[in-house]
């Protein structure tokens, strides 16, 4: 036990004297939390808070077009400028030149075809009802048109978003329409105000839930995802310090120097495991402290730790042994410190894109998703997501925590099998 403390206290020192290691566990972690959470839950906010800024160029000569433009400016989605001076060929430049992200051109013959559509159906209507005579004139009637204009850094999922919006409100408009022309066929002079109101407010209440096993209503946001995330890529980029340890260790002789001591080399090695997996609990403390602690005063969603405090500790020490493992391994099998550096560093950054730290893996392709299931930080932030957005139990996390505990005895079977080898052990 004396001489695994002192090989501990060995390893504590040697860590502190690396500085530039220190750096890429604590600081840099630290300010990617800080810098993509606030630039996540800033574009979340856009989407969801904040209105849409838009310039409507209403050229319709009925009262439909001003219809559409009353439910938009109602609705507290957009901010709306209205300029029905632009011709439709400069609604393009001065989209770009007022520094406005869409543009709606209503068309001159907008409620003229409205109303032609509209009584053309009212018409089948009665028709099939057996109210009216059926008559042989059903041309089609060309349907009205709305010109969509976007800024080219709109991406495309967000103008279908907005498309579908407005088809929502078309439909309003064009339902009342429709029931105002049946009512005028059937021999009524105007439509009652009360259903022409519920027709216009006529809307499904979708009620939002997640769906975890603790039935919390706790909805997923930006710190949610980010905090985890990159606390985990933190973890796994002490690859960079602890593999250039070893692999400096190796160089310079030191393995074959602690041959010739009184001690066992197995001890060396679970010294260094022992000061890093610290070091991982370290970097979870640290930076999940800030998000519960730091973030609300930034105006940044607090981070809300799980209620199964021992599952989420054992999650800590999976990822934590599973980083350890890794860096090991890489610091066994390199032959130089730029080898361990450079491969440890971008192994780790593949290993984070495929785990789904920067892109969620369900975005990706079928086999991009297949891939990512050998990538240890993807199961890593699975066992996370069950803790934080699942509110998951034990049972949930057993098929996270195997596939990690297969890899740590897979690293360690490799960083043994190489330094047996090497006769170093």
């Amino acid at each position: 036990m004396f001489k695994l403390w002192a090989s501990i206290k060995k390893e504590f020192y040697l860590l502190l004297s690396d500085k530039v290691g220190l750096v890429l566990m604590f600081v840099m972690p630290l300010l990617l939390v800080f810098v993509i959470t606030i630039i996540q839950d800033s574009a979340f906010k856009l989407v969801n808070e904040n209105k849409i800024s838009i310039i409507i160029v209403n050229q319709d000569n009925g009262n439909q077009g001003e219809k559409l433009v009353e439910l938009l400016e109602g609705s507290g989605l957009f901010e709306i400028e209205e300029d029905n001076n632009i011709p439709s060929e400069k609604v393009k430049d001065e989209l770009l030149n007022r520094d406005k992200l869409i543009a709606l051109y209503i068309s001159s013959d907008f409620s003229l075809k409205l109303n032609e559509k509209a009584g053309q159906i009212s018409s089948l209507m009665m028709e099939d009802l057996g109210l009216k005579e059926t008559s042989e004139d059903n041309k089609d009637i060309k349907l009205p048109s709305l010109t969509f204009y976007h800024d080219p850094v709109l991406q495309e999922n967000y103008c279908y978003s907005l498309i579908n919006i407005f088809y929502s409100f078309l439909d309003a408009v064009e339902n009342s329409l429709m029931i105002e022309k049946f009512y005028l066929e059937m021999g009524f002079e105007k439509v009652p105000e009360k259903l022409k109101e519920k027709i216009i407010s006529n809307k499904v209440n979708i009620i939002q839930i997640p769906a975890t096993s603790s039935g919390s209503d706790v909805l997923p946001n930006s710190t949610q995802h980010n905090v985890p995330a990159w606390t985990i890529f933190a973890m796994f980029f002490m690859v960079v310090s602890l593999g250039n340890n070893i692999v400096k260790e190796r160089i310079n002789g030191s393995f074959i120097r602690l041959k010739t001591m009184p001690t066992n080399f197995f001890l060396i090695l679970v010294s260094k495991m022992i000061i890093y997996l610290i070091v991982a609990i370290l970097q979870v403390a640290l930076i999940f402290s800030v998000g519960v602690f730091l973030f609300p005063f930034i105006n940044l969603p607090q981070l809300v730790l799980p209620s199964n405090i021992v599952a989420f500790g054992t999650v800590v020490l999976i990822c934590g042994l599973s980083a350890v493992s890794y860096a090991l391994m890489i610091g066994s099998i390199a032959k130089t410190q730029e080898q361990a550096n450079g491969f440890g560093a971008v192994s780790i950054i593949i290993f984070a894109a495929l785990g789904g730290i920067w892109v969620p893996v369900f975005v990706m392709p079928e086999y991009m998703q297949f891939i990512s299931n050998f990538s240890p930080l993807h199961w890593c932030l699975e066992g996370f997501y069950v803790l934080f957005l699942k509110g998951g139990y034990w049972a949930e996390l057993y098929k996270i925590i195997l596939p990690l505990f297969i890899f740590i005895v897979c690293c360690q079977l490799i960083t043994y099998l190489k330094l047996r080898v090497e006769k170093i052990i």
